[in-house]
């Protein structure tokens, strides 16, 4: 399947298996504690959700594709190992696809195993934020279909971010927000519990240059550097203290203006970015309007298999910002792996 195929048809189907996984992540996480007290494993509801998610996507998109490469983050050998974990599993995915047997669901999550690179290919991180997951804050769905190393449809489902920029991002939404995007034709924003909902245009307005600059950043020290980020915000001498949140939310969080750059700065030697870390967030705020790349400037490369090899951490802002920010990180020498710094 190419982009001249993302039919309407397509685009709806992938929008709706966003939808209905949101719906199974969210009841998921409001029986944690009974998943937890039969799996006897503090990590299990999230693990749940996860290859939930994963089954109802996939098997969704197959419907669609018979000849689908879907590259996920998840396979099912641990749950052939784990009866009780796949017997939960089994039962959230019924919520939305009622007929499934436990090897349907088994076969759905194998769907997952493509290694992407060339051609066209759809990638799935169906939990995106664990521990947001876990403390039942922000985390998200994401789907993106890429082709020819591009992004060319995104859908990115945030079960608990609300449309309302005054609520926290600690305060969970009872609906959520869901947002389509596709190569050329812009994103919407419809609410994640209504795939059928009116949809409402997502446009990032200009940004102003002699304003401050709201940054957001991962919560988790671990998957981007803070001490980085400080550096250069001190550097550009203009910002606000950073907003947290888990996931890709944070693209959706830039693209319609609720802050207005999202950095992922490095911290480990040798590590790789995930392309289900960002297909479907990156195209959500590039078609809104912002610009996102690497932190040298690079245009991010999809094309390389499950990792974006060619690219060091993620810079995400409206045009005049990003050229700002990219400025400031090679000002700082911070355009290099930590172990060159």
């Amino acid at each position: 399947m190419t982009n001249a195929q993302l039919s309407d048809t397509i685009v709806r189907a992938a929008r709706q298996a966003v939808a209905d996984a949101c719906a199974v992540c969210r009841e998921v996480q409001q029986k944690c504690d009974e998943v937890r007290s039969v799996t006897k494993d503090d990590r299990s509801p999230v693990t749940v959700a996860d290859f939930a998610s994963q089954a109802v996507i996939a098997h969704r998109l197959r419907e669609l594709d018979s000849e689908l490469r879907l590259v996920g983050e998840e396979n099912a050998d641990a749950l052939r190992a784990t009866p009780a974990l796949l017997e939960h599993v089994h039962r959230a995915v019924k919520r939305v696809w009622p007929e499934a047997t436990t090897d349907a669901v088994l076969e759905a999550i194998d769907l997952g195993g493509a290694d992407g690179g060339a051609g066209s290919f759809w990638t799935l991180d169906p939990i995106d934020g664990t521990k947001g997951f876990l403390r039942g804050q922000q985390y998200a769905v994401s789907l993106g279909f890429v082709e020819n190393g591009v992004p060319t449809l995104g859908v990115l489902g945030c079960p608990n971010l609300s449309p309302d920029f005054s609520r926290s991002f600690d305060d969970p939404d009872t609906s959520g927000v869901l947002y389509v995007a596709t190569l050329g034709a812009g994103v919407e924003e419809c609410p994640a519990d209504d795939a059928n909902a009116s949809a409402t245009t997502v446009r990032r307005s200009p940004f102003d240059t002699s304003g401050p600059v709201r940054i957001c950043e991962s919560v988790e020290k671990a998957h981007s550097s803070h001490d980085a980020t400080q550096q250069i915000l001190d550097q550009i001498g203009k910002a606000r203290d950073p907003q947290r949140l888990d996931s890709q939310c944070k693209y959706a969080v830039v693209a319609r203006g609720q802050a207005d750059a999202y950095l992922r700065m490095p911290t480990k030697k040798g590590y790789i970015e995930r392309i289900w870390d960002h297909a479907a967030g990156a195209i959500v705020a590039t078609e809104s309007g912002c610009i996102v790349t690497d932190v040298r400037g690079g245009t991010l490369d999809f094309s390389h298999g499950r990792g974006l090899d060619r690219n060091l951490g993620i810079v995400c802002a409206p045009a005049p910002l990003h050229e700002e920010l990219i400025d400031a990180i090679r000002s700082l020498k911070l355009d290099r792996p930590p172990e060159e710094r």
